[in-house]
């Protein structure tokens, strides 16, 4: 059941990425340059995204994906290019719009649908496969384990998502960060550790039937993300 915290934080993040974040976040998702430190968060992501395709199969063709907090596009992109039918949705219209224009004519025998709202809207259908790359990384332990429950309930094999891991030095930063006025900051990531996640993870009723698979964690300079893979038996 969605909480008044999900909420609040869904509408930050909304805002912060149509408005605040737009014009960084187009730079940081391209290839233009940038500095030292949105480097290090380029490389991480591009490895965390390669390191997501790679626990799909190699040939999607048939496949349905839904790529949940799509950003600009780029997994949607290459999934599709891979076969699979891709649903890429994501609450900044910004982000969304931004993928549109980005999105190759020829994809092949895959294909994309941009569109924007909420990722566990169950009006979106069924999947193969659900995909949340960095997109939960700023919802507390409880609303994250309850937006995944929302999401598997429409997976039908395996559900890949990242988790900011609870580390001393991305600790740090958060203490950090809510120092500075609210205004001035994005939202917070809030970090988790694996252990407690799982745990989490096995008592959730909802999520009966899924079980735990390959985890990888990725550090790349200011980037540190861990991918966690849910799955059916």
């Amino acid at each position: 059941m969605a909480t008044a915290s999900y909420f609040e934080r869904r509408s930050e993040l909304e805002t912060y990425f149509d408005r605040t974040a737009a014009e960084a976040w187009s730079r940081l998702t391209s290839d233009a340059p940038v500095g030292r430190i949105r480097a290090t968060v380029r490389a991480g992501r591009e490895r965390m995204r390669a390191t997501l395709l790679s626990w799909l199969p190699e040939d999607l063709r048939g496949r349905r994906i839904l790529d949940a907090g799509c950003g600009t596009g780029a997994l949607s992109i290459e999934a599709a290019r891979r076969g699979a039918c891709v649903t890429a949705i994501d609450l900044s219209l910004t982000l969304v719009q931004l993928a549109q224009d980005r999105c190759p004519q020829d994809l092949g025998a895959g294909s994309v649908s941009f569109q924007v709202g909420d990722m566990t809207d169950p009006a979106l259908g069924n999947f193969d496969h659900v995909v949340a790359m960095d997109s939960l990384i700023h919802y507390e332990a409880g609303d994250t384990v309850d937006m995944l429950a929302r999401l598997a309930q429409r997976a039908e094999r395996s559900l890949l998502f990242t988790f900011a891991p609870r580390t001393r030095p991305l600790a740090a930063m958060h203490t950090l960060g809510r120092l500075f006025p609210r205004g001035n900051r994005a939202p917070a990531i809030e970090p988790l550790r694996e252990i407690d996640l799982r745990r989490r993870l096995a008592r959730a009723e909802r999520l009966d039937g899924w079980e735990t698979g390959r985890s990888e964690r990725i550090a790349s300079g200011f980037y540190t993300s861990q991918a966690l893979e849910l799955r059916r038996p």
